[in-house]
Formats: C-alpha cells, structure tokens, sequence
C-alpha cells in the first residue's frame, strides 16, 4: 500500500512554477528523502502533501485522503516538522507535550515521547533554556505525540552541530523503526544515505532521479579511485596529485585501468603500501550535484 501518490503535480505562483509535472509514490513503512537544491520545488512539494497549499494541477493523496480535504481524523494520523517552529520559551517541555496531546485522540504517554525524544532528564527545563538541539528534539516530539502514521520532516536538523544531528537521527530511527511512514528534506547527503532507502531529487522543479542511495550514486558519472597516502609519501605523478587534498588521493576516473597502471607503478618505484586502495562509484553528494546540475540545464 502507497502512503503517498503524487501524480502529475503543478504549482504556479503567477508566471513562475514551483513544481512541474511531478509524479511519485511512497510505500507505507518506507523512509524516502527529498533532496534538491535551493528553489528546486521540495518544500513547495512538502506543504502540498501536508494540506498547506492547494495545486494547481495534478493529483495529490496522502493516507488514503486528499489533504486539502482531509479532516481531524485524518489530519490526527499525520506528523510534521517544519523548517521553522515558534514555541512558548516560558512553557517547559513536560508541559509543551502535554499541551499539544491533548489535539489527539489516542496521544502517547508524556514519559514515553520524553524517552522518544531522549529528554526525560529535561521534562522540567523551560523551552527557552534549551540548545538548539534539544529544541529540535522538543519539535520531533511534538510531531510524534499523535501516534502519526506519516511523518514529514522539512530539514529537521539544519543549523545543528554533528553531535546534535546524530542524536536525532537515532531518535528518527527508533521511531521508523515501529513502521511509520516517513518523508525527509535535507541538505546533507550523509543524512540522507544514512536515514532514506530511498532518495527523490528534484531539479528546477522537476523529478530528475528517484532511486536507493546507491543506485543514486551509480548514477552520478565515472568511478572514483581513493587511496590515503602513508605519511611522508613521495610527490605522485602530476596528472594523480591534482586530485590530492588532506592527505587523501580522490580521483574521478573515465580510464580506471590507465590510473591504476600509473598508481600501481609510482607505488612499485616508491615502495608505497597500497592497501586501502578503494574503487567504487562517486559519492553521494558527487552523484547529487551532477544529477541536479544536469537537470537544471536541461530545463532551460
């Protein structure tokens, strides 16, 4: 069963579309990341599938349901985090979730999303005293109080430290991993390989690759060859050393044959230990760029 079917989606502002013929479906249970560069139509896509804006063309279901048209009961199977969120600084967090359980009919238990959320140790601390982080965990609980069957997150960790996002991502995926549905936005490919089996891009308001994260990263050009170097190597040829930075050789390659042939025989001539060496394809954000940079100019 699909949690979500887009089919066909547009969206104008005047003149300008946001969204343009955009079509794809989310299975129940499934955690699948939208990812596009800035403008590129993801959270004009998100406020649609969330009731927040009507289409203009196109079909739209979510759970079963029109969300324009959904009604409490629909919109109490639904969860959110939005880019940007304004809470009372003055209410503590034991107080702000008990507040927003009571606009469902079947909420979870405080104590449970505060073991949720891993903030039981601040349940008394008012909002305005917490770090950005914990805000954000104040937020995913408040999206999750409800028992949702769906959940959206537009961008649930920008502006967190690396400690910050990977707490959440840890709370994201004790919850995912009860069955719910889940759709991300992000801007860090290392969140979305490590959260989505699923990976949408859009570019320039358009589906230019949906596929598994490493599907995705077959597609984003030539093999990439990857080797740290011992300290104190000697300098490598300079058609290898171009490709060089922090100590770590990271070279796209259209002839993988031919560039190994010149690494091998350096290392041979230098008495350099290749173990390490890696082959494989580009990275995920390697993959991202070329994809959107391609559909980008495709539609111009």
């Amino acid at each position: 069963m699909n949690a979500i079917i887009v089919k066909d989606l547009v969206k104008r502002y005047g003149r300008f579309t946001a969204v343009q013929d955009v079509s794809f479906e989310v299975a129940s249970g499934q955690v699948t990341a939208l990812l596009g560069p800035n403008g590129a139509g993801k959270t004009t896509t998100i406020e649609i599938l969330e009731g927040f804006l009507a289409p203009t063309a196109g079909r739209v279901q979510v759970l079963g349901a029109n969300p324009r048209t959904g009604g409490r009961a629909w919109r109490a199977k639904i969860g959110l985090i939005l880019q940007n969120t304004s809470l009372d600084a003055q209410l503590t967090v034991v107080e702000t979730l008990t507040m927003f359980g009571t606009l469902y009919p079947d909420a979870r238990r405080v104590a449970e999303v505060l073991d949720l959320i891993e903030l039981a140790p601040d349940a008394r601390t008012k909002i305005g005293a917490l770090s950005g982080g914990q805000r954000r965990r104040v937020d995913l609980g408040l999206a999750i109080i409800g028992r949702p069957e769906m959940l959206f997150l537009d961008e649930p960790t920008t502006g967190l430290d690396p400690e910050a996002r990977r707490r959440l991502w840890s709370v994201i995926e004790n919850l995912t991993a009860g069955g719910s549905t889940v759709l991300l936005t992000t801007h860090y490919m290392d969140e979305a390989q490590h959260l989505a089996s699923r990976i949408i891009v859009l570019a320039d308001g358009r589906v230019v690759a949906d596929a598994a994260p490493d599907e995705l990263r077959a597609m984003g050009g030539v093999p990439v060859i990857q080797f740290r170097l011992p300290p104190g190597s000697p300098a490598l040829p300079s058609a290898l050393s171009q490709h060089v930075g922090g100590g770590v050789l990271t070279m796209p390659s259209a002839d993988v044959s031919a560039d190994l042939a010149m690494l091998v025989g350096w290392a041979r001539e230098n008495y350099v230990d290749l173990t390490g060496l890696e082959v494989g394809p580009p990275s995920l954000e390697d993959a991202y760029l070329a994809l959107t940079r391609e559909g980008a100019l495709s539609h111009v």
